[in-house]
């Protein structure tokens, strides 16, 4: 008889894998677009830089970065948290807290973003 695998944590495996990937190629995509934008734009000021994150179109995709720099995170520190930590219960309290942190850190910068 066969026995299945226990999973402890998210749940994980191919299709975590490939949404790291897309996100990784959103944040690459962004860091070309914002490295143009500031490279062919006029001087850094304070008043250039409002200007040009008070349009939309900026936002959208500057919103679009942090969510998927905020995935790609878990991801990975998920992962390493599988990987190494062997204690179900400080796996679990690892899971939380880093979840907590993204979730916060992705708050608290979206309310920057759009404070503008």
């Amino acid at each position: 008889m066969v026995t299945p695998r226990i999973v402890v944590g998210a749940g994980y495996g191919f299709g975590d894998w490939l949404l790291q990937r897309i996100t990784a190629a959103v944040m690459a995509i962004y860091t070309l677009v914002m490295g143009a934008t500031l490279l062919c734009g006029p001087t850094l000021t304070q008043e250039s830089w409002r200007a040009l994150m008070s349009g939309n179109f900026m936002r959208t995709i500057s919103l679009l970065f942090i969510v998927s720099l905020a995935y790609h995170a878990w991801v990975g520190v998920r992962d390493i948290w599988m990987d190494y930590i062997t204690c179900d219960a400080k796996r679990l309290l690892l899971h939380s807290a880093t979840a907590l942190f993204l979730i916060a850190c992705a708050g608290w910068a979206t309310q920057i973003l759009w404070r503008l």
